[in-house]
Order: structure tokens, then C-alpha cells, then sequence
């Protein structure tokens, strides 16, 4: 079962290009579309099912279902609606409508006030819409609304609110396939979520591994704006590295026993399954920071990193959890070749400061 082919799905982009297929044509020829075939970027002929399609006079509409795969995300589902209307002009005009959101800070590859329909999407639908138009000589203007019933509703599973995308959804996608459990989309929303730290104004940013480490976070660094705080997933080492070259100067790093002490190993990849906890390194700290030699024992047959923690709470050690953030901030430095300022917060599962530490280049 595990050797199973996952199945792809498609991006937003390529759901909200086939409903514009279909509204158009449907438009020129006045027959309603059941499928809409068009060309993805990644260099491959893709067939939609149309979910409904109408004529109203001068304009159509067409509706297409959002399918994920094997990678279902939170826009798995929906309805991606494309409205084509004439107009008095000649040119393509594409916008977005209920449910797709609008751009309002800087950073992101949308202007702002325009709606959040990326770059690739919005040229996968001109170039559609002028294909069809020239395969049926016709030389009018026409206007395209993108919109996402419940797209709103939708936008509070994802960073859209974080990132300034305010109202619904973005449209998105470069390839208009998902490929399962692929960690190219995670890792571009961090590079994006960087990016727009960095065109707001933030040179101190705040990465924590998941939700809970943020709430954590935003409460410990409450002077810092929202934009400032970036969940960087499993993905460490990317993430410091996108900090340094983004020009960050302070990187705030936000976390638990078992995730950190992965960190604090070297580990920059912090998955579950990317490497064990050292309970013999673990060991190690405690005995530097005084630990009796039966808790040092206990730590190197603890079954995971939380329960060090717990024994090392019990024991009223500190110095073990600031230590084990100086060797986070090592690690960290060292994965980037220094050049930027790094703490690091270590938290328990119900929000309790466990240790902090801050080191720079000057530090050894």
C-alpha cells in the first residue's frame, strides 16, 4: 500500500483557465461546455469536466471543481467560477471577483490593490482567452471575473490574511499540477512570507515550527508586526537561509523539547523521520549542566525528547534548557556561515518559557 502511485491534482490557476475556456466558448458559440481541455505549464494537454455552465445574454458563466489528489489542500473542492462578458474595448481584461482575494502590502508578485491571481495564472488565461477568440475570428474586448464561492471562509485556513491577501483565496500555481506531498509549494510560501517581511519593513523575523509555537512566539514578541512571524514547517536550515539572503539581522527561533533538540543536534530538517533524537547528546548537556549522574541516566534512556524535558523540569535544572538554545543558536549559525543575530525560545506544550538564549558571530 505504501509503494501506491499518488494521484496529482491541479492548481487554482488551471481550474480558473478551463473555466474561462469553457465560459468563453460557450460565450462565442452559445452552447453551454461540459469539459475544457487547455495546455498547463509543466507541457501537458489536461481535459476539465465543467461542472455547469450558462449564458446570460452578453456573458457566461463556468464553474470547475477544485481537485487536489493525494494532496488535498484547503481550496480541495471548491468552486472556481470564471465569468466572461463583452465589452466595448478590445483588450483581455481579468479580474477577480467574490471570494478571490486583494493584494494589500508589498512583496508579493501582484501589485497592491490588484486581486491575488498570480503571475502564471494570469498568463495561462489571457493567452487561453486569446487563443479561443482567434480560433473563432473574433475581435472583440472581453472581460474575465475569477471568483471562489466561499472563498472567503476558505482564506482563514491559509496565510492569505498574513501575507495581506485580504477577502478570499489567491490564485495560484506555476506548473498547474499538485504534485502529492511535494515541499515545493511549503517551501515557497516561506520564501514568500520572507519576502513580504522584508517589504514591510522587518529585519528581526520570528520562525516557529508549527501554530501553536507562534501563538507562543507572538506573545513573547509582541513588539514585532504580524508580518514578522513565519511558520517554517520541518524546513530549518531553508528557512535560516532564505533569513540571510532575504538580508534579515535578527532570526528568532520559536519551539519545543522535540523538534529543537533536533536543532540543537544540527539537524536541520526536522521531520519525524528525517533523524532520531540523541539521547546520548541530550545526556551530555545534562551532565554540563550538573544533572546527577542517576538524572543523566535517566535522559539517556528517556523514549523521547518531551520526557527530557519533563525530567529536567522535575529537577529544577534550567541551565539544561539554556543550554540546549546555545546550541541551537550554534547549529544555526553555523548552517548559514554566521552574518545574522539568532535566539532562541524554548516553550513547553501548554506555553511554558522553558529556556532562551541569543548568540552572533562574536560569540563562540
Amino acid at each position: 500500500m505504501e509503494n501506491k502511485t499518488l494521484r496529482e491534482g491541479y492548481t487554482t490557476g488551471a481550474c480558473a483557465t478551463a473555466a474561462t475556456k469553457a465560459a468563453l466558448t460557450a460565450l462565442i458559440t452559445g452552447v453551454p461546455q461540459t469539459e475544457a481541455t487547455i495546455y498547463l505549464p509543466i507541457g501537458r494537454w489536461v481535459t476539465f469536466a465543467v461542472e455547469r455552465c450558462q449564458i446570460n445574454g452578453g456573458s457566461a458563466t463556468a464553474a470547475v471543481i477544485k481537485d487536489g489528489g493525494d494532496d488535498p489542500d484547503a481550496t480541495h473542492g471548491a468552486e472556481i467560477i470564471s465569468t466572461v462578458s463583452w465589452t466595448t474595448g478590445d483588450d483581455i481584461e481579468l479580474d477577480g471577483g467574490e471570494g478571490v482575494g486583494r493584494v494589500t502590502k508589498p512583496g508579493l508578485p501582484v501589485p497592491i490593490g490588484e486581486a491575488a491571481i498570480n503571475p502564471v495564472p494570469r498568463k495561462m488565461m489571457m493567452e487561453t482567452a486569446d487563443y479561443v477568440l482567434k480560433q473563432y475570428g473574433v475581435e472583440r474586448g472581453i472581460r474575465i471575473v475569477i471568483s471562489v464561492p466561499n472563498g472567503e471562509e476558505i482564506a482563514k485556513k491559509t496565510l492569505n490574511a498574513r501575507l495581506g491577501i485580504i477577502g478570499g483565496i489567491s490564485i495560484l500555481g506555476t506548473r498547474g499540477i499538485v504534485v502529492p506531498f511535494s515541499t515545493s509549494a511549503y517551501r515557497a510560501s516561506i520564501v514568500r512570507a520572507i519576502q513580504v517581511a522584508k517589504a514591510t519593513g522587518c529585519h528581526h523575523v520570528v520562525i516557529t515550527t508549527g501554530g501553536r509555537s507562534e501563538k507562543y512566539a507572538m506573545k513573547q514578541y509582541t513588539h514585532l508586526p504580524e508580518e514578522a512571524f513565519i511558520e517554517m514547517g520541518d524546513f530549518v536550515g531553508f528557512t535560516l537561509k532564505q533569513c540571510k539572503k532575504q538580508g534579515m539581522k535578527t532570526v528568532s527561533m520559536v519551539g519545543m523539547m522535540g523538534k529543537f533538540s533536533k536543532i540543537a543536534q544540527g539537524v536541520m530538517m526536522v521531520h519525524s523521520k528525517s533523524a532520531p533524537v540523541d539521547f546520548h547528546f541530550l545526556a551530555a548537556i545534562a551532565e554540563e549542566a550538573g544533572a546527577s549522574c542517576e538524572l543523566v541516566r535517566s535522559v539517556r534512556e528517556a523514549n523521547t525528547a518531551s520526557q527530557v524535558g519533563d525530567l529536567m523540569q522535575e529537577a529544577g535544572n534550567t541551565l539544561f534548557f539554556e543550554k540546549l538554545c546555545e546550541c541551537c543558536c550554534r547549529s544555526a549559525l553555523k548552517e548559514v556561515g554566521g552574518g545574522l543575530v539568532i535566539e532562541t525560545s524554548l516553550y513547553t506544550m501548554s506555553g511554558q518559557l522553558l529556556g532562551k538564549a541569543v548568540r552572533t558571530d562574536a560569540a563562540d
